[in-house]
């Protein structure tokens, strides 16, 4: 029987004074365990007997997936008959050896082919045993009914009535006994209290320790399409049984009780603040996230700034009801002292009563010394997700702007699968995705301006050559791939909630005419701290390669290292798209109120790339990289060059600085490629071992350095670079440390006008000073006329 120790065996152990390791106890650090002061009081039960029917269900909980759940008519209920469906508390979990119940009523809404059970799972962890990450877990200690059965961890008892559609009361109870825990698991039916089935049973100590939660389908395993999935629905494939849940009570001291891991109904907020140079002065904006409520609940949120002891509300704000954001637009904001802020939420109940829910944070005076300071992210892979090193060194470094340049989520996110039509379903597959980011580093954002980049996978895509917002060919929908052809596979409605809940709080479109089919626009330009920042879509007008028969992962590859191939550019070809080479043209020659200028966008214009996803897998052509289409690529970094900017990027999972050359080596601006979050597909840059050319390696010696020209033809100066190891450890911290993955950090100095660029590698302390703790090469200082050539850097 899974995690059942007898009875006879356990006592034998506890004697000999082995019960605990002797039955397998995990090694797992409990991160949940809390001291008494925080354990749970008194008993605590669900407010959906009292909250509007709606998709989002609460912010005490975490619903797997999001998607499939909704609160209906005083309970939540599973509309999938998909497996291992689940809603985690996130405010409660056992933490201590001591006793504790859980009750909830179930019954079953919809008989499928399979009755893949019903019920609760205790001891539901990761292997760091937090609770954010357990919520990703699809299995634990099970205890429910499934055919017309009790189950407890494995064993099985039969009811002694037929239970069909029903509520019954599930009545779990926990007693800590000489080492290991005693459960007994009693079902009554609801309606006349009649005990109708018991379980009683031993179970080591870590099988029990952990997140709690309700299932629906138990015993089905949660079906995970690959990245490609077209699919309508997120349970095609399983014909099980849907199942409702109401009255969850929990109580007993073995219970934490941390209110402050509540996520919503305000999930998180970001900002920015920039001198729009007008008679509007400076204007902030802030968009507010909410999870996706129903028709009874409030859709309005309201703005509020602290001024000397009082709050004053300033703005309110309707929610957008497919992004499920509210935004914020204050013209005129005093740029000169940090003004506390909070958002509030009124939550409405059924009954007519309100909750308010109230986000924090301070909208930072503009740095008015002589430095920036900047943190820049990029591509956070879920496997390492909620990435406490780099985000707890995000917060301890305090920075005066934080940077995401894109893949805030990948389509595996939270497993499930992807969904892409029709739009309503997309957009929730997206939105519980894109949630993960904002859990994951809300605490940083909230006390920051945050300058935040859709990429290719937070449009659910592998690759993104967006043709200006054209629509994927029927041939790339008809077998699933996103990751070969120009254009979008999403509905253009799902496509602008991802730009909207990315960009609503960037400072207004240049130009916020749509592109094609009505795609929103969103770059522009953000003046703050004496600094200005181009911010671009590098992908969004980007020409695909099946416009010249190109095979992605294919073409090529017999080709030798050295051969610079002149099938595969063309003058039409389009990189940045002329809108943007126009704004990019005007912004570099505007030198008003500002020493520095960088250009943001989500990645390199140059193919710094060798091998993939092995370190001995050479791949020739990287056609998601900016460094294709050469041509226009060239005519990019021209125009760029006049503005002295360097160029901050990330999605390559492979940290890098560069130097582009156009008319020969050298001769334009730096770029900083920033480390991944969370690296998932490896990338190396392995130019000696193939071998390719290089001439004038840097003065530190470090090998794979130098002039190169890469696989498209472009002059490129490697003066660093991150390359990363095979990652092998089963721990997730461990794992993306040795992919290569951290965060890079920049200082504008705009008085001695350099950038101070620094890579941090994912497992380190920030604050701290060691050479170790950044990647070989970095940190590095480039001044302001490096980026039009005049180079002292060697």
């Amino acid at each position: 029987m899974k995690y059942r120790v007898s009875r006879r065996d356990a006592l034998k152990l506890a004697a000999a004074g082995m019960a605990t390791s002797a039955m397998g106890c995990s090694t797992v650090v409990n991160k949940s365990e809390t001291s008494p002061k925080n354990n749970l009081d008194h008993p605590v039960s669900d407010s959906w007997a009292n909250t509007h029917d709606r998709i989002w269900i609460g912010g005490e909980y975490w619903a797997n997936p999001m998607e499939d759940w909704c609160v209906h008519d005083g309970g939540v209920e599973c509309i999938s008959t998909g497996g291992n469906r689940s809603v985690h508390s996130l405010t409660h979990q056992l933490v201590a050896h001591k006793p504790f119940t859980l009750s909830v009523k179930l019954q079953r809404l919809q008989m499928g082919t399979i009755d893949g059970g019903g019920g609760l799972r205790i001891g539901v962890k990761s292997d760091i045993n937090e609770h954010r990450s357990n919520c990703f877990v699809q299995q634990g200690l099970d205890a429910g009914i499934i055919n017309n059965q009790l189950s407890l961890g494995g064993e099985t008892t039969p009811l002694t009535q037929q239970v069909t559609d029903q509520q019954v009361i599930l009545t779990l109870h926990g007693e800590p006994r000489d080492g290991v825990f005693a459960l007994t698991l009693k079902a009554h039916m609801a309606k006349s209290g009649e005990l109708i089935g018991q379980l009683s049973h031993l179970f080591a100590l870590d099988k029990v320790l952990g997140n709690v939660s309700v299932v629906s389908n138990f015993s089905i395993l949660a079906e995970n399409p690959d990245d490609f999935s077209v699919s309508t629905n997120s349970d095609d494939s399983t014909d099980g049984t849907r199942y409702r849940f109401s009255q969850w009570h929990i109580e007993g001291e073995g219970f934490n009780n941390v209110p402050e891991q509540k996520f919503g109904p305000i999930l998180w907020a970001m900002y920015t603040l920039t001198n729009s140079r007008t008679d509007e002065g400076y204007v902030m904006k802030l968009s507010a996230l909410t999870g996706p409520l129903g028709k009874g609940d409030n859709q309005q949120l309201e703005l509020q700034i602290k001024q000397g002891d009082k709050w004053r509300s300033v703005a309110n704000a309707q929610l957008d009801q497919d992004a499920w954001l509210a935004t914020f637009r204050i013209p005129n904001w005093n740029e000169q002292i940090a003004t506390p802020y909070r958002v509030v939420y009124k939550e409405k109940r059924r009954d007519g009563s309100e909750v308010p829910d109230i986000f924090t944070g301070t909208i930072q005076a503009e740095p008015k010394g002589k430095t920036l300071r900047m943190a820049a992210l990029t591509c956070q892979n879920d496997y390492a997700f909620p990435y406490e090193p780099v985000a707890n060194n995000v917060a301890k470094l305090q920075p005066d702007l934080i940077l995401f340049s894109g893949d805030q989520i990948y389509e595996n996110h939270g497993g499930f699968g992807v969904i892409r039509f029709p739009a309503e379903r997309a957009i929730l597959n997206y939105l519980r995705k894109f949630y993960q980011f904002g859990w994951a580093f809300r605490e940083s954002m909230r006390h920051a301006p945050t300058i935040c980049l859709p990429d290719d996978h937070d449009v659910l895509q592998g690759n993104l050559w967006g043709e200006a917002g054209a629509k994927m060919s029927d041939e790339a929908k008809k077998i699933g791939r996103s990751d070969m052809w120009g254009g979008y596979i999403e509905p253009i409605r799902m496509l602008n909630v991802v730009h909207r809940t990315n960009v609503a709080h960037l400072p207004d479109p240049v130009d916020p005419t749509p592109s094609e089919r009505g795609l929103n626009v969103y770059y522009t330009e953000m003046v703050y701290g004496n600094v200005s920042f181009a911010i671009l879509a590098d992908r969004q007008w980007k020409s695909g390669p099946d416009r010249l028969n190109i095979v992605v992962g294919e073409t090529g590859q017999e080709e030798d290292p050295n051969f610079i191939n002149p099938a595969f550019d063309r003058d039409d070809l389009q990189l940045l798209g002329k809108r943007q080479e126009d704004f990019l043209a005007k912004w570099s020659k505007d030198w008003r109120d500002h020493e520095l200028k960088a250009v943001v966008s989500q990645t390199v214009f140059a193919g710094i790339s060798t091998h993939q996803p092995l370190p001995d897998r050479y791949l020739k052509y990287d056609f998601d990289s900016s460094g294709w289409p050469a041509t226009a690529r060239n005519r990019a970094i021209d125009i760029m060059r006049q503005s002295k900017a360097l160029h901050i990027c990330g999605d390559t999972h492979l940290g890098t600085l560069s130097q582009y050359g156009v008319d020969k080596q050298r001769d334009s601006n730096w770029a900083f490629c920033t480390p991944a979050i969370a690296a998932g597909w490896p990338r190396w840059w392995r130019p000696d071992d193939l071998p390719i050319p290089h001439a004038n390696r840097p003065s530190h010696g470090l090998t794979q350095t130098g002039e190169y020209l890469d696989s498209f033809g472009n002059k490129i100066y490697v003066y660093a670079v991150g390359n990363p190891k095979v990652g092998k450890s089963e721990n997730r911290y461990i794992h993306a440390h040795e992919k290569g993955s951290g965060f890079g950090f920049i200082t504008f100095d705009t008085e001695a006008k350099t950038y101070y660029i620094q890579a941090f590698r994912f497992l380190v302390d920030a604050t701290n000073p060691s050479a170790h703790n950044q990647f070989p090469g970095w940190p590095v200082l480039i001044h302001q006329d490096e980026n039009i050539g005049i180079n002292k850097l060697v």
